[in-house]
């Protein structure tokens, strides 16, 4: 594909390098869907808790749990889109993969969402 025939966002975004085997592109596009999903799942979770776990915590706490588990759905997807670009121009430069940043971010939100689901189920918070 000639410099002409990309359109300007993708001069943008992936400026160098050559085309990429499209086996690994689609690969790290699923990847990325993946962090999405899981983006949503923390954007679900955190929009539940504060919706119908209203006896599980006080409203301030609640509140701000919740808002922290979104907070972090955020995060992750934002950090979706940064992990999908900088994989995508080092497989067209031939540098070695970048390493996974957000994954300590998934940890901690999927130990604070575990807590918070203990914290539901055992009724520790009332």
């Amino acid at each position: 594909m000639s410099e002409h025939e990309r359109s300007r966002l993708e001069r943008w975004l992936l400026p160098q390098g050559k085309e990429p085997d499209p086996r690994f592109t689609l690969a790290n596009e699923r990847t990325f869907l993946a962090w999405i999903r899981t983006s949503l799942a923390f954007l679900a979770g955190g929009t539940a808790l504060e919706a119908f776990a209203t006896d599980a915590f006080p409203t301030p706490l609640r509140t701000w749990l919740a808002v922290l588990i979104i907070g972090i759905g955020i995060l992750i997807a934002g950090g979706a889109a940064i992990r999908w670009v900088r994989v995508e121009r080092s497989m067209r430069s031939g540098r070695p993969l970048p390493i996974p940043g957000i994954v300590p971010l998934l940890a901690f939100g999927a130990v604070l969402a575990s807590l918070t689901a203990v914290v539901i189920i055992l009724g520790l918070g009332s």
